[in-house]
Parts: structure tokens; C-alpha cells; sequence
């Protein structure tokens, strides 16, 4: 079971290699890097590639790791012996599987994509060690034992707006998707816009990347904002020759999507002030 990228996505040989690491050693892939990089991608582009389900858990602020194991409705429980219902007497009626549950139980080997654990409280990845590292957890409520009867591909995403603990990132193996160069973007922008202009992409790109060298710069644009940001060249018909020139001497056309707060949007507005005061 190898991956090697797929028609729809650009994957570097070091994440082929990190993706083929990780399902031979039957640990669960940590894939950090900046935000709109692929990494959510990966796992669906993992699951085609592989012909496999793919199941995500994507992760908020308030979500526990128990959710992923599973929930007991007590409060619905008790409702229904209130009122009669015979259903009170079998407790599986008021368990609901969770996104682990769902992928140990499969009949066949699966993507699990746990999205962006770094959303959650610092106890959360330490409350799945157990989980992730034996494949099994017990549920209190019946006695029963779930065990996972084929091991999934578990991949699992971070932001790195937190730190994540030393003995989780034991369990995983690690891979940081870098930012791609001028030819990969290029190649990206290829397979997402086939037959687009090359001259648009060379001076789009240029631009693109001159912007994300501006020092001071509050957020970077990312992958998936400079295809948003060509996809617009090409809707309004852009002149390439137009995107020519420093990109910090003029705000960007259609700037709305790249640049996504007012700090950046005023820091672009004041070089192009400056850059005009010095007769550029």
C-alpha cells in the first residue's frame, strides 16, 4: 500500500515518503505547516489515491476526546424512563458513536483524519495516547471492549497554534509540508486552472511572492489564497503586464484575497504612499 500523490494533488517526495512511513509503522502522521498549505487535503487525496473510506473528526475548541470514543445520553435516558419508553432498558440505545469508534469498526482498513488537534484543550491529545497507540478502548456503559479489527491510517493535522505533548508526538510520525516554491505553486496553480495563461501565472506568482516577503506582514497569504487570487485574475481578464513591478510600491489588485486583516491592508497602503513620495 504505497501513496504516490494523485492527478489532483502535488505531494513533494518527502511527503510521499512521510505518508508511506507512517503506514508501514502503523503510526498515526502528525502534519504541521502554515495554514491552506494541503494538509486537510492530504488525507482525502490519501483516501482516493488508496481507494479507501476516509472519516474526519475535525476538531473545535470545546471538542473532548471523548466525543471521539463515544457519548452517553443520560439526560435523554432518563426522559424516556419518565415517560415508559421501553427502550430505557437497553443502554446501547443511548450511546452515539463516535468519529473513533466509527473507524475501528469498519470492516475494512480507513483514513482517519483528526483535523486540526491544536483547536483543542492542551489535555486532548494526552487523553487519546491510549486510543491511538492500542487501537481499543472500553465503554463503561455496556463492559464492552472496542477494538479496531483493521487498523486505519490515522492523519492527523496542526496548525502549531499550540504545543503538543512530548509523549504524543512520541506515537507519530512527523512531517512539515514547507511552503512551496515558485515552480510548485506553479505546477499546483496547473492542476487547478488547466490551460490558464502561463504569463498571468509567471507575473501573478511573482507578485504572489513578493507580497509574502514583505517584512511586517501580519498574516502571509497561503496556497489556497493565491489560487482564490488567480482564479479572480482570470475571471476580470487581468493584463499580466499590470501585475508587473514591486508589490510593495502599489496596493494589490483585488487584495481582498490575499491580504485578510486591516494591519496588513494599511502597512501595503502606507509603502505605496511612501514608494509615490519617493517619485517611484
Amino acid at each position: 500500500m504505497q501513496f504516490q500523490g494523485t492527478a489532483d494533488y502535488i505531494a513533494d517526495k518527502d511527503l510521499m515518503v512521510a505518508v508511506n512511513a507512517a503506514i508501514r509503522l502503523e503510526r498515526p502522521l502528525l502534519v504541521k505547516g502554515e495554514p491552506g498549505t494541503g494538509k486537510t487535503e492530504l488525507a482525502r487525496q490519501v483516501a482516493s489515491a488508496l481507494d479507501l473510506d476516509l472519516i474526519e473528526w475535525n476538531i473545535k475548541s470545546t471538542t473532548k476526546a471523548q466525543q471521539g470514543l463515544y457519548e452517553y445520553d443520560a439526560v435523554s435516558r432518563l426522559r424516556d424512563s419518565q415517560l415508559g419508553d421501553a427502550r430505557v432498558n437497553d443502554v446501547r440505545n443511548y450511546i452515539r458513536q463516535g468519529k473513533l469508534w466509527q473507524a475501528f469498526t469498519v470492516p475494512k482498513k480507513c483514513v482517519l483524519l483528526i483535523d486540526e488537534i491544536d483547536k483543542a484543550d492542551i489535555e486532548f491529545p494526552n487523553d487519546l495516547l491510549q486510543e491511538l497507540d492500542r487501537m481499543e478502548f472500553h465503554v463503561y456503559e455496556t463492559g464492552e471492549t472496542i477494538r479496531a479489527a483493521v487498523r486505519p491510517i490515522v492523519i492527523i493535522t496542526s496548525n502549531n497554534e499550540k504545543e503538543l505533548p512530548d509523549a504524543f508526538l512520541r506515537r507519530c510520525f512527523f512531517h512539515y509540508i514547507r511552503f512551496p516554491d515558485a515552480e510548485t505553486l506553479t505546477r499546483i496553480v496547473e492542476v487547478h486552472y488547466p490551460g490558464i495563461k502561463q504569463t498571468l501565472v509567471r507575473a501573478a506568482l511573482t507578485q504572489f511572492f513578493e507580497i509574502r516577503d514583505v517584512p511586517g506582514l501580519k498574516k502571509k497569504p497561503s496556497t489556497s489564497e493565491a489560487l482564490d487570487w488567480i482564479r479572480l485574475l482570470v475571471a476580470d481578464d487581468i493584463d499580466p503586464a499590470t501585475l508587473r513591478g514591486d508589490a510593495r510600491s502599489v496596493l494589490p489588485k483585488l487584495h481582498g484575497a490575499l491580504l485578510k486583516n486591516e494591519q496588513d491592508v494599511h502597512l501595503f497602503e502606507r509603502l505605496a504612499f511612501m514608494a509615490r513620495g519617493q517619485g517611484r
